[in-house]
């Protein structure tokens, strides 16, 4: 325990407002960092001395005549430099706006040169599809050895030295791979309770009897004993104390003033290490900030390396030659209060939350242990009558500061001096710490900044008037506003409170206001849709119709929503919207509905602010920017503004910028934190009992992550592949009676303890699937029982003509050998040329189809791949038929909607014919009204095909034309 005293901050205070004033011109304005105007691209060949004029030139060159380009040597250091501001970025160029000379990490890639006019463009490699990635120059994560002594250029480094590994038949310290596998499966997997461990291991004991051996664990004491023998991973708990020592009233102090506040945390820099040696993460690191191209030379936004802020802290870093061939690792941060009981009582806590940017967005979204909870903040709390006290609200600011800065401190020294570290690779490398951006909802953006909550923390747009341009806010321009200005100005003229020092003033290179991210979960889905848009709905039909009027357009909005058809991954709501807990799945679920829904009931101008919403939602969402998407974006935002006229939606107008600076913005949202509350929070504290339930959390997470971390190591020696032996199987079988297994689960994932309430993979939120998988449908894994077995018995159980299916089913067979055969003859529709089939043979009938898929932005795997399932059974849940939806791809060659048609599914079945097995799904499909979107929703319509006699439009269709 150490005491860490916390007082009013007024020496510290005028500490951190001893800054240097900028630089001015003649008429006293500062002066502003120049920005590209002629841009000149050298061929980085050794050798080659040519010079393009554009991206497109240097691309063609190097296609052309480096195609098999080798590693170029670092050059000469750039001469130091001080930290420039942010640049202001042109909606249609994505450049700076200014006349000069290019900079290094301003605008555009390619243009990119220090003030020295050395370039500060590095390695250029191709990609795959033609595209070129631009790695920087000098922080190119050169592998070194464990002295820090470069090893050469990071693809011509000889291989790593082979891993000091245990054998692979040391499992300690368990004892064997069955006790591994069962303390995972009773820890982790299904959480069992202490007596349901006990009573598992008495069970299992007594079928072992026989034989004079034991269960792997005596009880769940043992079973928890040998968890915390654990060494890989293995990050203590810590603590400090922090008290008030501020000015007391003359009278009795506030309760508050006489408490002492523990804030708990793991060191991060332990943490880092960790992430670092991880070797599930070898693939999915960057070592380097890069800039990527397309085939067009169109830039391009993925991950947090390839955005502009991470090019400009290595360019300020590179400023001491020391640095140069270290990798940059900047540390993101999250943080936010989670209630996780009212009804006993209100219970709070304050995680705080660990990622590095280095790791892919994809990687970060999966939770693969690339977010890590690394501390747990007070919570200051007092009566009523003293929540207004400013004594009692600026003790709580800084007591959230000063925990911060005291948490962090451990990084500080190797942000200016670079520290060697192993790598997941087995390679070393030299090491430069940074803070990253940090992942919060705006209440706590306004915390963090030490601004005025209704005041925005990016830039200093006045309050009132947020529809107005303004410059962004900085450290430098506040530290002179708080010199110049008393406090009340600070607050009422900018939204500044004067007496709050930001946490990041501790540390080189840091500027909260520069490291506040987008927030899609808060600003956009729960805020801007769900707070604003459907309550101005709600309140627009209340404004202009009277009572009974209004509700009945409400109860038809709910009836519309309620009928929606049946999609996977769509989410139903019988009862519409009227719901009173919405969370961000609700919020996300009704926007995929919502819009049609209120057509007819308000206003043509309504519609389009929707419609200009959702396309600036879904647009930001993407996990690939480039500068047409933000244009895109830019133009979704303006129709936005045009039709919204009431809305205070400021925060959206910095989404264009934070793209460039950060990257696909879905990789840094506060969702993350908040599924992470579910794993580090909420799920440890249900299984604590209440008393002093937050030691209890410490140690349930810190077992967590040394299982996690067990896991790991185990896979990498190559201990976990394969099946288990029979003798393990017969042992797991021993108490199978105490688990249930999902159907059609195929693996642990699916299994949970009895009474546990949990999804299974095969439930319809849909599940991440992890690994380098192609997209795909496949039929489930069991046939379904009671089901027709012919053609003949599946159109008596769907009510449809037999010679209506046979006929189908023979067209399927024609078109499927026709297109096996590459056959170009046009096919004239009539049976005489398809094959035969035999109405009695026998049919396997499925009740679902798994579909895999890319969709990153959702809850997917690391590689972006999510599995949903396609439900096609006339019992669903024992309740009525379910038959979904789906698309058909018809025309791979035309992208969107018009390469695909809509249908629902009536059957997924699969049959055997002339020694082959076809897997297909009988579909009734929809048509569009026009291939043109509608011009108020922006959404096609279609409607059911029906024949002349008011039957349906039939087909059997292959599932791998299934999307």
């Amino acid at each position: 325990m150490q005491a860490f005293c916390l007082l009013f901050l007024t020496t510290i205070m005028d500490s951190h407002n001893m800054h240097n004033e900028p630089e001015r011109n003649s008429e006293g304005e500062p002066l502003h960092r120049p920005a590209p105007s002629m841009l000149q691209y050298r061929c980085p060949a050794p050798g080659c001395h040519r010079v393009l004029s554009n991206p497109s030139g240097l691309t063609q060159h190097l296609h052309s005549k480096h195609r098999d380009l080798p590693p170029r040597p670092s050059p000469p250091p750039p001469p130091p430099r001080p930290r420039s501001p942010d640049p202001e970025f042109d909606a249609g160029q994505g450049q700076p706006m200014d006349d000069d000379f290019p900079q290094a990490g301003a605008g555009d890639g390619c243009g990119a040169y220090d003030d020295g006019g050395a370039s500060s463009l590095g390695q250029v490699r191709l990609l795959r599809g033609g595209g070129v990635r631009v790695q920087h120059r000098y922080l190119d994560g050169r592998p070194c050895d464990s002295s820090g002594e470069f090893l050469g250029p990071p693809d011509t480094a000889p291989p790593p030295p082979p891993p000091i590994h245990r054998a692979r038949t040391d499992w300690s310290p368990f004892h064997n791979r069955v006790a591994f596998k069962t303390a995972d499966l009773l820890y982790t997997r299904s959480q069992a309770p202490a007596t349901h461990i006990d009573y598992l291991m008495h069970l299992w004991g007594l079928t072992l009897q026989e034989y004079g051996a034991n269960p792997p664990f005596a009880d769940h004491k043992k079973l928890y004993k040998t968890i915390d023998g654990i060494k890989t991973g293995d990050v203590p708990w810590s603590s400090f104390n922090v008290l008030y020592k501020g000015a007391r009233p003359a009278r009795k102090a506030s309760t508050w003033m006489d408490e002492t506040y523990d804030v708990w945390y793991r060191d991060p820099h332990a943490v880092v290490q960790n992430m670092l040696a991880n070797p599930d993460f070898k693939d999915v690191l960057d070592y380097s900030p890069y800039r990527d191209y397309d085939a067009t030379d169109v830039r391009q936004w993925e991950n947090m390396f390839s955005g502009d802020w991470a090019w400009d802290q290595a360019d300020e870093i590179a400023s001491d030659p020391s640095t140069h061939g270290a990798t940059f690792v900047p540390v993101i941060l999250g943080s936010d209060k989670t209630t996780v009981s009212v009804a006993t009582g209100q219970t709070d806590y304050y995680p705080l939350y660990l990622s590095i940017g280095n790791v892919h967005n994809g990687v970060r979204r999966a939770h693969r242990n690339a977010v890590a909870l690394i501390g747990f903040l007070a919570i200051p709390k007092t009566d009523k009558s003293n929540s207004g006290d400013p004594a009692y609200r600026h003790f709580r600011r800084q007591l959230y500061h000063s925990s911060l800065a005291k948490i962090l401190s451990s990084l500080k020294p190797g942000m200016t001096k670079y520290e060697v570290l192993p790598f997941g690779d087995g390679y070393h490398r030299r090491v430069i710490f940074g803070l990253g951006p940090y992942i919060a909802d705006y209440p706590e953006q306004a915390l963090l900044s030490c601004i005025v909550q209704g005041w925005c923390s990016k830039c200093v747009a006045y309050r009132d008037e947020l529809d107005t341009d303004a410059a962004l806010r900085c450290k430098e321009h506040n530290n002179i506003l708080i010199d110049e200005l008393d406090w009340g100005t600070l607050w009422d003229s900018y939204g500044i409170i004067g007496n709050a020092v930001p946490f990041t003033n501790d540390f080189p290179r840091a500027d909260i206001h520069e490291l506040i991210t987008p927030d899609i979960l808060h600003q956009l889905i729960k805020g801007t849709f769900k707070d604003h848009l459907v309550d101005w709905t709600v309140a627009y039909l209340f404004k202009v119709h009277s009572k009974p009027d209004a509700l009945a357009k409400l109860d038809d909005i709910d009836r519309r929503i309620a009928a929606v058809a049946p999609f996977s991954g769509l989410r139903r709501f019988p009862h519409g919207r009227g719901f009173k807990q919405w969370t961000g799945d609700d919020s996300k679920a009704l926007m995929k509905v919502y819009l049609p829904a209120i057509e007819g009931h308000v206003p043509q101008d309504v519609i389009r602010t929707f419609r200009a919403f959702l396309e600036f939602c879904y647009l930001v969402r993407r996990d690939i920017h480039s500068e047409d998407t933000i244009r895109e974006v830019e133009g979704a935002l303006k129709r936005f503004h045009r039709y919204r006229v009431i809305f205070k939606t400021h925060s959206l107008t910095h989404y264009a910028l934070m793209i460039r600076l950060f990257g696909a913005p879905n990789g840094l949202c506060s969702s993350i934190t908040e599924s992470k509350h579910i794993k580090a929070v909420k799920e440890p504290w249900r299984r604590s009992n209440r008393f002093n339930a937050l030691f209890q959390m410490l140690l349930i997470n810190q077992r967590l992550d040394k299982l996690a971390a067990c896991r790991v190591d185990f896979e990498a020696r190559g201990m976990l592949c394969g099946v288990l032996t029979s003798s393990q199987l017969e042992s797991l079988r021993n108490y199978s009676s105490l688990f249930e297994v999902a159907e059609d689960s195929g693996n642990l994932l699916g299994i949970r303890w009895r009474g546990q309430e949990s999804h299974s993979i095969h439930e319809d939120p849909g599940d991440a699937v992890d690994g380098n998988i192609d997209a795909r449908v496949t039929l489930a894994a069991t046939i379904a029982r009671r089901r027709a077995k012919t053609i003949l018995e599946l159109a008596d159980e769907l009510e449809l003509p037999a010679d209506s299916l046979l006929c189908a089913i023979r067209l399927f067979l024609r078109d499927q050998y026709r297109r096996d055969s590459d056959s170009d003859a046009p096919s004239n529709g009539l049976l005489n040329d398809c094959p035969a089939f035999n109405p009695s043979s026998t049919i396997h009938l499925y009740n679902s189809a798994a579909a895999v898929f890319r969709a990153p932005s959702d809850f997917s795997g690391t590689t972006g791949m999510r599995r949903e399932i396609i439900r096609s059974t006339p019992l669903w849940r024992t309740e009525a038929p379910r038959y979904d939806c789906a698309f058909v791809s018809t025309n791979p060659a035309v992208s969107g909607m018009l390469g695909m048609e809509v249908a629902r599914v009536f059957g997924f079945l699969s049959f055997d014919y002339q020694s082959r097995t076809f897997s297909c799904a009988l579909v009734q499909w929809f048509s569009r009204l026009s291939d043109n979107r509608d011009e108020d929703t922006g959404m096609y319509m279609v409607r059911p095909d029906l024949h002349d006699d008011g039957s349906r439009s039939l087909a059997f269709v292959s599932v791998g034309s299934l999307v």
